[in-house]
């Protein structure tokens, strides 16, 4: 249901020590102010009320590009609602909430119990696993069964990144994984609305109208 993707410019940042990591057009080489400026004209034009991004900790699979989408986004938050930041990105606009998304222990846990039941080997190891549990546990769990099939036709449709075969994210078929575990996992990081009781949307606590 995406309605635009908006490129910043950089290119792919690939794994240290490989040669798209070195090259100084690649994502994690950009001007961190550079970067949070691009990503706030974003915000400032399309008025998300909700920000999603990467978990703070990214031991489960530390990739550049994720942990410097992570650095911008948490900056360009605030930076976005601050008239006096980057005044030439457009009229400030200050997002309600931020969230991380989560790969928890408890997921990976289940799915690799789940492989081991019907006799598939684990595309998980016990220490991958181990490192999940270092981004603690989601504050909420948004039911995501009825999209599995959405979900894994997307993922294949990211030729570039992602193996048709890849027992990571196809080992299971997608009935099982949503019976494993029918969740996405988010952690709110930063809200300006509340208090909440309990959140079981991500605009939970939002009254307007969803905007852009």
């Amino acid at each position: 249901g995406y309605d635009e993707v908006v490129m910043l410019g950089y290119r792919d940042s690939g794994m240290p020590g490989s040669a798209e990591n070195d090259d100084p057009r690649c994502f994690a080489r950009a001007s961190l102010d550079e970067a949070v400026g691009r990503l706030v004209q974003v915000i400032r034009l399309e008025l998300p009320q909700v920000i999603l991004t990467y978990h703070e900790n990214q031991a489960g699979y530390p990739h550049p590009d994720h942990l410097r989408t992570h650095e911008i986004s948490v900056a360009a938050f605030s930076a976005a609602g601050d008239p006096d930041a980057y005044p030439e990105a457009g009229p400030a606009f200050q997002p309600s909430k931020l969230y991380y998304n989560l790969w928890s222990r408890r997921r990976l846990q289940a799915l690799h119990d789940k492989f081991v039941e019907l006799g598939i080997k684990p595309p998980f190891d016990p220490d991958r696993i181990e490192r999940a549990a270092a981004e603690g546990e989601a504050t909420i769990l948004i039911p995501v069964a009825a999209y599995e099939d959405v979900r894994r036709r997307a993922l294949l449709a990211h030729a570039t990144q992602i193996d048709p075969a890849s027992p990571f994210w196809f080992g299971l078929p997608p009935e099982v994984v949503s019976e494993v575990h029918p969740y996405d996992e988010w952690v709110l990081a930063a809200s300006l609305v509340g208090p909440i009781q309990e959140e079981t949307d991500l605009f939970e606590g939002i009254t307007q109208g969803v905007v852009g």
